[in-house]
């Protein structure tokens, strides 16, 4: 079988082992979502990294509200990317940038309107948040998802335009792919809405898009399948998560990645049964998965046969040389949750690494 430290093909992009820097979301772009020169040595650091996925990129303005992030839908914003891509280049490394649309999740305070969704719902509040800052959301038109389309293919024409090797769609954690696929939060009465073949549709709409700008040999989807995130459930998860798997399986994309909670995970924690071995029997490229993993942890996934690579966050976060000290069995730095979304360089490119 496999070590974490062997080479794979995502389609088109040949990385040489199998850690994956997981996305990110660091909020270090300015307030008009333009990535900074900051960013530029971030990624460069961490780009050992067989793959980098990169923080949530907005493919829209209304579809970006998350203070600080970047996005990828101006000419400003693609020569900014451009220098970030070619420092990973330069250092020997790939990187994807992750599309992303909140959905219902746009900050109003953010954006200046209302956020938009399947159905006519409110997010709760952040989990530790001390008031709810989501509003609720107006249910898309026809017109709105024609335009919203329209939009994943500037971004992924962009990202070509920038560099990239490839796109990866967030397609997880509750935001605007996942509102559609889940029956908790799409109450639709129309061709996007009731049968999963339906709540599938938007998913399927979006995957024509970026294939036929970039490939889909160098498409990526991610996916958190088991239980509720943000807010976002289904009552049948296997029934939406399985065929809609087995759809990219057909595509043949470059890869689809899993984040998968656990009873004892950190980020959100379900009982609902990881649907990893399922997926795996529809979907036989490569295969991601992640969700607080460690060296041991994720070698016994790749032994196992579930999983093709790992992709591991907060890891990467706080390890710029991750690869490395996993290597030679060496402690890891412990990120420092006070800075994740700060800006400057506190806690973002001042990690030490084993070189010094």
């Amino acid at each position: 079988m496999p070590t974490l430290f062997d080479p794979i093909t995502y389609g088109a992009i040949a990385a040489p082992n199998r850690f994956v820097m997981a996305p990110l979301t660091r909020g270090r772009a300015t307030a008009e979502h333009v990535p900074t020169p900051l960013m530029i040595e971030y990624y460069r650091q961490r780009s050992s990294a067989g793959l980098i996925v990169t923080e949530g990129t907005g493919i829209s303005r209304e579809g970006l509200g998350w203070p600080n992030a970047p996005g990828l839908w101006s000419d400003e914003q693609v020569e900014a990317w451009k220098p970030v891509v070619a420092a990973v280049h330069e250092a020997g490394g790939r990187i994807v940038p992750q599309l992303w649309h909140l959905g219902r999740l746009a900050r109003k305070d953010v954006t200046g309107d209302a956020p938009f969704s399947s159905s006519a719902t409110t997010a709760p509040a952040r989990p530790g948040a001390e008031e709810n800052v989501n509003v609720e959301a107006r249910a898309m038109t026809l017109d709105d998802i024609a335009r919203t389309l329209d939009d994943y293919s500037l971004a992924a024409r962009n990202a070509v335009r920038a560099g990239f090797d490839g796109v990866a769609l967030h397609a997880a954690n509750g935001y605007l792919i996942d509102q559609f696929m889940r029956d908790g939060t799409n109450f639709r009465d129309d061709d996007y809405g009731g049968s999963v073949d339906n709540r599938l549709r938007l998913l399927r709409e979006v995957m024509e898009r970026l294939v036929a700008e970039v490939g889909a040999d160098r498409v990526g989807v991610r996916f958190s399948p088991n239980g509720e995130v943000q807010g976002c459930d289904d009552s049948n998860p296997e029934a939406v998560f399985v065929p809609a798997a087995a759809h990219l399986q057909s595509l043949g994309i470059a890869f689809l990645e899993l984040r998968e909670s656990g009873p004892d995970d950190t980020f959100t924690r379900t009982d609902v049964p990881k649907l990893s071995p399922k997926i795996r029997a529809v979907f036989t490229n490569p295969l991601i998965l992640n969700q607080d993993y460690d060296p041991a942890k994720a070698q016994a996934d790749l032994d196992s046969g579930v999983a093709d690579a790992i992709s591991f966050g907060r890891p990467f976060l706080a390890n710029p040389d991750l690869v490395e000290r996993v290597r030679k069995g060496a402690s890891l730095n412990a990120p420092d949750k006070r800075t994740f979304y700060t800006p400057g360089p506190e806690g973002y490119t001042d990690y030490p690494t084993l070189a010094g």
